[in-house]
């Protein structure tokens, strides 16, 4: 969608065409335009003069011209820097902005944004006598948002039709484009660096309008969805790179294009990338006469040693990833041309790639795969930091907000050994007046204002998104997917019921079912409270796949936030940056985090390792993953322990070779039966076992050592009974000089206690909270 500024079908004029009027007549226009006792229009009157004497220092037929000849046109000086010549206590700013209001000037966006005008769309609206922008204004007032952003809404709207010179009515898409990229631009050099100068204007605006009708049907709902593009055509994505050859600029469209038939945008994206900027625009940079596919061993040499090195000086780790795309097409050509020759023999040429310079790659995967592995095993023992930090932020906000909630203004209270006073500033007052007084605090240890609110919102969603990640590892994109449907529950004859988290299709194209434990149950559930605690559903949005381009159709998605004056699906970027400024809050008190980054798949590769060295088989494991391949599941994980390998390795063959060709067959009512006993057998006292379907108990029922016991939380007190008994099972041992049942001893209480932690964890737990299982639909 374009973005150009907007044309007036009718130049908007209130007042009439005020351009070259008299001091006289704008002032009895001022006057006129706004109600008010009459000091209120003896002030105006006098204001306006003030301005209009002070653009009269300046050459020009009308006021027009005299502005764009004073500095103030330039955006170098403010009007409120200028002191009027009739009031010396007062500056002109005041008549400028009337002299906006009625049409007089048409600034700059520069100069209008140089002023800080006080209720300047409250004045603007009043005098345009729009009756379109008069409902534009009460739909604002109507509008689901903050009251600071309907507000800016206002603002911006009555900014837009100042600067381009037009009518509300004029108003198009792209004119409101227009009027956010140059406020961007503006800001940059007016907010010198500010976190909030790139931040987007207009939102709200479009969201109103939109809402009103004022925009096509085709238009898209949101902002965000008009400025991100979608799929780019084929010749689109040839074209991002300068091809001087034309014929080979066609051949690689048309090859392009026929791949694109059998796979995914991103993987044509990526192919069109590879073939036409890392080779072949390369190679016409080599050799500027090059006509043909049919490439001289020295140039060639040249080339590939150039892939070596990235366009901004870093090694290329993905060398044989486009060597493998330019072997392939050439390949391809070759096979092509004995189907149709008269469209592809043309090209046929000898592949510059020769087959064996992909000798040594699997060498080359093994070192990956122990790069990762190590990367692995470095993360690993660091979780446990990660999730205490991020739970202890989110408990303090947590009850930060409920004990500043409860104390007056003004008020002193105590969290956590820290003393706060709750604080309310001077733009919170004004905002009272129109919707709930946000929670601030002030750390009267640091002087430093909190937003507690604020904090406590993002503290839940940075503890949401860890605990999701490490319990289900899902990957980042199916993590963004999660909505309200993928919340499903079995119901066994016996009336136990099994959550699931259903998958959707996202890097494999298939569909997986992922049983809950205690703490995704407990994740899961805690978002939706969190959701629908208004008495709402949840909202239904569109999600925009980053990789395919593509908007999905509107979803409650579990993972959205409210972002000013729009709900927004959380996107991968978003939980990389909190993962990022996280590992950098714990580096400043915990040394090993210092340089390191935890990525979102660095929690799936964990959790893979945990799985397999906890002693779930492997392939079971793969099948949570949603891994087609049980190879792909043995590179995610790090293994500490190489017998655990190989009796997995030995477990695996044994199945295989004796599992008859007769499993693959439906189940039989007997076998669904068998199926459900074994959860029946799994039930112990201290609670239930979680080994997998068809495996028998490989640590001699030695609960309390076996990490495959979940502990109900209550049975604590049976663990506290049995470490009293094995605290004194260890005194007679002591006693008795038994040195092996000592080291057994405590070695189990080491286990006891990881049982106790946990079974209180989960005691901590909230109570239940109910989903709102989404029913089935009635049809149609």
């Amino acid at each position: 969608m374009p973005a150009q500024p907007a044309t007036a079908a009718t130049a908007p004029r209130p007042f009439g065409d005020l351009a070259t009027a008299s001091v006289d007549r704008l002032r009895e226009v001022t006057a006129a335009a706004w109600d008010g006792p009459a000091s209120d229009c003896a002030h105006r009157r006098t204001q306006v003069t003030a301005a209009l004497q002070y653009l009269q220092t300046f050459p020009g037929i009308t006021w027009q011209q005299r502005w764009d000849a004073s500095p103030l046109a330039a955006g170098t000086v403010a009007a409120s820097s200028v002191i009027s010549s009739i009031e010396p206590s007062q500056t002109i700013s005041p008549g400028i902005k009337m002299l906006f209001c009625l049409r007089v000037i048409q600034p700059s966006l520069m100069a209008f944004r140089r002023n800080k005008f006080r209720d300047y769309p409250g004045q603007f609206i009043t005098a345009q006598k729009d009756a379109l922008l008069e409902k534009y204004a009460g739909q604002v007032d109507e509008h689901d948002a903050r009251w600071v952003h309907r507000r800016k809404a206002l603002f911006d709207v009555c900014c837009l039709l100042t600067v381009q010179g037009v009518a509300l009515a004029d108003v198009t898409p792209g004119a409101l484009l227009h009027y956010t990229h140059q406020t961007r631009q503006v800001r940059t050099v007016l907010r010198d660096g500010k976190k909030d100068a790139n931040q987007f204007a207009g939102i709200g605006v479009w969201n109103v309008l939109h809402r009103m009708g004022h925009f096509a049907a085709s238009t898209p709902a949101t902002m965000r969805a008009a400025m991100l593009r979608g799929q780019l055509s084929t010749a689109e994505l040839v074209d991002r790179y300068p091809i001087v050859h034309q014929g080979v600029r066609q051949l690689l469209i048309d090859y392009i294009t026929r791949r694109r038939a059998e796979t995914d945008y991103a993987t044509i994206n990526n192919l069109a990338r590879s073939l036409t900027h890392h080779f072949w625009e390369k190679i016409e940079h080599l050799s500027p006469r090059q006509a043909d596919l049919r490439i001289d061993p020295q140039t060639y040499e040249v080339w590939r040693e150039q892939l070596r090195t990235r366009d901004d000086g870093q090694p290329r780790g993905n060398v044989d990833e486009i060597l493998i795309a330019v072997r392939s097409f050439y390949l391809d050509l070759h096979t092509w041309a004995a189907e149709e020759p008269e469209r592809w023999a043309l090209w046929v040429a000898p592949c510059p790639v020769a087959q064996t310079e992909f000798r040594g790659g699997g060498q080359r995967r093994r070192r990956i795969e122990e790069r990762s592995a190590d990367r692995t095993r470095v993360r690993q023992p660091l979780l446990p930091v990660l999730v205490a930090h991020i739970e202890q932020r989110h408990q303090h906000a947590k009850a930060l907000l409920e004990q500043a909630t409860a104390t007056p203004e003004d008020g002193v209270f105590t969290v956590a050994g820290q003393t706060y006073r709750r604080y309310l500033s001077s733009a919170d007052r004004k905002r009272a007046r129109h919707e709930q007084r946000p929670v601030r605090v002030v750390d009267e240890a640091t002087g430093k204002v909190i937003h507690v609110s604020a904090l406590e919102e993002a503290t839940f969603w940075e503890w949401a998104i860890v605990e999701t990640l490490r319990h289900s590892g899902v990957r980042i994109e199916e993590l963004t997917e999660l909505s309200h449907l993928s919340i499903r529950q079995y119901q066994r004859a016996n009336g136990e019921v099994i959550a699931l988290l259903v998958i959707a299709p996202s890097k494999m194209d298939r569909e997986r079912v992922i049983p809950m434990s205690a703490e995704l149950f407990h994740v899961i559930a805690q978002v939706v409270r969190r959701l629908t605690r208004d008495g709402q559903p949840i909202a239904r949005l569109s999600r925009f796949d980053a990789h395919d381009k593509l908007w999905s159709t509107p979803l409650p998605y579990l993972f959205q936030r409210r972002r000013g004056t729009s709900i927004h699906v959380t996107t991968p970027a978003t939980v990389g940056l909190m993962l990022r400024r996280l590992c950098e809050a714990i580096a400043e008190y915990h040394p090993a985090f210092r340089g390191l980054h935890i990525t979102p798949h660095d929690f799936r590769r964990i959790f893979a390792t945990e799985l397999v060295n906890s002693g779930l088989p492997i392939h079971i494991g793969a099948a949570l993953l949603g891994h087609l391949n049980i190879q792909t599941t043995r590179g995610y994980v790090a293994v500490f322990d190489d017998d655990v390998v190989r009796h997995y390795q030995q477990y695996l063959q044994q199945r295989r070779t004796f599992r008859p060709s007769e499993e693959y067959r439906d189940a039989t009512a007997t076998e669904w039966d068998e199926f459900q006993e074994h959860f029946d057998k799994r039930r112990v006292e201290l609670g239930s076992c979680a080994r997998p379907y068809g495996t028998p108990c490989q640590h001699e029922h030695a609960c309390i050592r076996c990490p495959m016991l979940n502990v109900n939380p209550k049975m604590l007190g049976r663990l506290a009974e049995l470490e009293e008994d094995l605290i004194a099972r260890r005194a007679r041992a002591e006693a008795e000089g038994w040195l092996g049942e000592i080291e057994g001893i405590d070695l189990t209480l080491r286990f006891l206690a990881d049982k106790q932690q946990q079974a209180t964890r989960l005691q901590g737990l909230a109570s239940a909270v109910g989903l709102g299982m989404p029913g089935s639909r009635p049809p149609a």
